[in-house]
């Protein structure tokens, strides 16, 4: 698309509308190109064109007199599909603090392999089997022996820094096992979630699955540890009236 004869005076900003409406999961890339030019026609001058480096020479056009008729601004733009999150239930991890759980969470990428399913549908789901470190991002292979290899990035992503110094030393995840049906172009992914929680705490996350040929899935998680099982039970035994009597017993720091 091309857009001419926009007049701005000294300093005066430029808003440029971006819209991007895709149809496939794959990453898309344009360019936003400003071409700018006297109102007067003149051009601008400069000393020598051997002198104009080669970035310098990509970004201006240069006149048949060898004045500099235009310079241009050119911008990188990058469409990336996401998938829609509506209808998605959180995947729920639950354990008692101080304790130990693994789960296995099984996520359904549609729409990878363009035509197979034009976009993502409902079937995006996150679902936790109970099954029988630090959050890392691991790049995926996927293939079904007959097409090319699919590309994945993965990583756990949280709501906020504090969050993630909370819950980020607290929780590994593994890819365990991934595959792709040939008919309909889903990839199913299934991950090994580990949770260990020194603490009560309820915090909220997603698993973010990135294709390096574009389009994104996420996935709603929630971690919850829930009140410790009680560690000991201490009896007191009176000895009498109005005398005191002593249990002693021993805590252990965790840290130091």
């Amino acid at each position: 698309f091309y857009f001419t004869g926009t007049r701005l005076a000294p300093k005066e900003k430029l808003n440029i509308p971006v819209l991007f409406m895709p149809d496939t999961m794959k990453m898309y890339e344009a360019l936003v190109v400003i071409h700018v030019m006297r109102e007067n026609g003149e051009n601008w001058p400069y000393e020598d064109s051997a002198e104009l480096n080669e970035d310098l020479k990509r970004s201006v056009t240069v006149a048949e007199n060898g004045g500099i008729q235009g310079i241009l601004w050119i911008y990188p733009v990058h469409g990336i599909p996401e998938a829609p999150q509506q209808k998605l239930v959180s995947a729920v991890i639950r354990c008692r603090a101080r304790q130990r759980v693994e789960r296995r969470v099984e996520v359904l990428l549609t729409g990878v392999v363009p035509g197979a399913t034009a976009m993502p549908t409902a079937r995006n789901s996150a679902m936790v089997n109970t099954n029988n470190p630090a959050n890392i991002q691991e790049e995926v292979q996927v293939t079904d022996g007959f097409s090319t290899t699919v590309e994945f990035l993965y990583e756990l992503q949280y709501q906020s820094n504090e969050v993630k110094s909370q819950l980020g030393a607290l929780v590994g995840m593994h890819l365990i096992q991934r595959e792709r049906d040939t008919e309909s172009g889903i990839v199913t992914l299934i991950f090994n979630i580990v949770f260990a929680p020194n603490k009560p705490m309820r915090h909220e996350a997603t698993l973010v699955v990135q294709c390096i040929t574009g389009g994104v899935w996420k996935f709603p998680m929630l971690f919850i540890a829930m009140e410790p099982e009680v560690d000991d039970v201490i009896n007191i035994e009176a000895v009498g009236l109005n005398k005191e009597s002593i249990v002693s017993f021993k805590l252990t720091s965790q840290t130091r």
